[in-house]
């Protein structure tokens, strides 16, 4: 593990107030790597370097983490696996269940899973509408899965009951909110924030309104 990328996750990792056993922390430096060695041939990502991959991917989706509730959560337009990974990484105790419809984006997720030995994670090449499960999730999250009401319209039949939806956005979507189907409501919007972070990040936190209205 290079010594200042290590250094740098430390830092993150503090500013997030996340303590993880140094296990952890290697996985997540090999799987920036992985992500790098794939990034040359499957353009997987934009963001190139790794100390940019760790600001930008790692510790942006390991922000989301004290919204996550209960233990099963899909990652729908995981892409190569972001926010999932790193969460997957971070909380072995949740199960992880990462769609995306492109095909080598999943080749990545699954090899990543393999190579890093996440145990808790499930990877499924498929359209977010288009799957299903027998047992819903606790969570619904994405990272760049186009406007809020289409991340309703495309995953919510995966959302339990009292699960959340959580959607994140890179500006305050004032837009957005207003044209949420009725049946959902905005429990709240959070502004996110770590170390390195020079640009806003909001996480929006969606329930179905009838859930929302007996908490």
């Amino acid at each position: 593990m290079p010594k200042d990328l290590a250094a740098q996750l430390q830092q993150g990792l503090q500013s997030l107030n996340l303590s993880l056993l140094n296990e952890q922390q290697l996985t997540l430096i090999a799987f920036i790597e992985l992500l790098k060695k794939w990034n040359r041939v499957y353009n997987l990502t934009a963001v190139h370097g790794l100390h940019q991959m760790l600001q930008r991917h790692i510790l942006d989706s390991l922000s989301i983490g004290p919204y996550l509730k209960g233990v099963r959560v899909v990652d729908v337009g995981a892409g190569a696996g972001l926010p999932g990974i790193p969460l997957a990484i971070a909380y072995p105790e949740f199960q992880f269940v990462l769609i995306d419809s492109n095909r080598k984006k999943t080749r990545f997720m699954q090899q990543a899973k393999t190579e890093l030995k996440l145990d808790n994670v499930e990877v499924v090449c498929s359209r977010a509408e288009d799957f299903h499960s027998d047992e819903l999730f606790d969570s619904v999250i994405s990272r760049a899965l186009s406007s809020l009401s289409q991340m309703v319209c495309w995953a919510s039949h995966l959302c339990a009951a009292d699960g959340v939806m959580l959607a994140m956005k890179g500006s305050y979507p004032d837009a957005e909110v207003s044209d949420l189907a009725k049946s959902f409501e905005i429990k709240a919007v959070h502004k996110l924030n770590y170390w390195g972070l020079d640009a806003d990040r909001y996480l929006v936190e969606i329930q179905h309104a009838k859930s929302l209205n007996q908490n």
